[in-house]
């Protein structure tokens, strides 16, 4: 897409209503992942909590689901399950490689779940492994641990998740490291990307290993260090991320790829907006924008290319008109997708290489 290129509970009415209704956001809380972990302070009593029927509303949609156990693997290729671990913790991933492999492999794509999901389910939501066997890159499907998430959401939310050498960046950056190891991959073709929890996990990736990652996809996410705990979270998802500084990085920033519904109720699209305005943020104080309109497959949408003075891209923002929580061009056997729209994947595996000076 050569156009980018152009131009400058209710209260409670007795005791028993209130602990029933207590319980239910408890085990709420924990189907979404978003209750402590063993050891941690319980979450806020009620009165610190938006409503009920409005928290209620909003997990419905935090739920990735799980997605179609249909790999989309194609005969020569290889999808196989293997396990890290590290002195942070260990995971378990699945690898594709595709047949195609066989002429070269041109880079390598991490992909981070949303919760519940799987990594089949999101394989086959994304189709990514139908353009691994195109454009010839490793696809890295890291799973969530339950005994980490009641529900396999990444903790995005957790102080102890945000930072370089600790929890499940240094987990997930383990992994590509030893894929690529593997794969002979460098750092310049190795991508990660995610919806909802897993795009935000991509993001603090994207900031906490940006000598491991050389671009991010972030699709329904939210900002690193949107939230630090479980009501901040949802203050953030409701579009109340917490303030993080920025240092500009310049040259160390890596490149950012954001798409978002406008219709999306579960992650306020202000998220995918702030997502993009700190990754301009960390390339620098200064730099160029481009927009552009346009429609596919049914939805229109608009994109603002960020660039820096040299004419690099830092950022792509996609805002999809009428799209709700869903991966934007997706598999429709899948859930958690919108098979109208751009398509998020092929944009996103465009970006990458593109902005790693490699065209497809």
């Amino acid at each position: 897409m050569k156009f980018f290129d152009v131009g400058a509970l209710r209260p409670a009415t007795d005791g028993a209503r209130l602990s029933a209704a207590h319980d239910l956001v408890q085990r709420t809380l924990a189907q979404h992942g978003l209750a402590p972990r063993s050891g941690q302070p319980e979450a806020p009593q009620m009165h610190s909590m938006p409503s009920l029927d409005s928290m209620i509303e909003k997990l419905r949609g935090l739920s990735d689901l799980a997605g179609a156990s249909t790999s989309q693997a194609v005969s020569g290729s290889d999808f196989n399950r293997s396990t890290f671990s590290c002195a942070a913790g260990s995971r378990s991933y699945l690898t594709y490689v595709p047949a195609s492999a066989s002429e070269g492999i041109t880079g390598l794509i991490m992909m981070l779940h949303g919760c519940t999901q799987t990594p089949e389910g999101f394989a086959e939501g994304t189709g990514m492994n139908i353009l691994a066997e195109k454009h010839r890159f490793v696809v890295v499907y890291p799973a969530q641990s339950r005994g980490d998430n009641a529900q396999s959401c990444w903790n995005w939310f957790s102080r102890g998740d945000q930072r370089r050498g600790r929890g499940e960046p240094a987990i997930l950056a383990g992994i590509a490291a030893k894929v690529c190891k593997e794969h002979n991959v460098h750092r310049d073709r190795t991508f990660v990307a995610g919806l909802s929890a897993g795009a935000a996990m991509a993001v603090i990736l994207g900031e906490t290993y940006s000598d491991i990652f050389a671009g991010v996809g972030a699709h329904s996410g939210l900002p690193a260090g949107a939230a630090k705990d479980v009501a901040s979270a949802f203050s953030a998802m409701a579009g109340n991320a917490l303030d993080t500084p920025v240092s500009p990085r310049g040259d160390n920033a890596v490149p950012t790829i954001v798409f978002h519904g406008t219709a999306d109720a579960t992650v306020h699209p202000s998220n995918g907006a702030a997502i993009a305005m700190r990754a301009v943020n960390n390339a620098g104080p200064q730099s160029i924008e481009t927009t552009v309109s346009g429609e596919a497959s049914g939805r229109t949408f608009t994109c603002t290319t960020s660039s820096d003075l040299q004419g690099r891209t830092i950022v792509e923002h996609w805002t999809v008109d009428g799209q709700g929580h869903a991966w934007s061009g997706g598999n429709s056997n899948a859930s958690y997708t919108d098979a109208q729209g751009p398509d998020a994947s092929a944009e996103m595996i465009r970006f990458f290489y593109n902005t790693a000076d490699k065209e497809i």
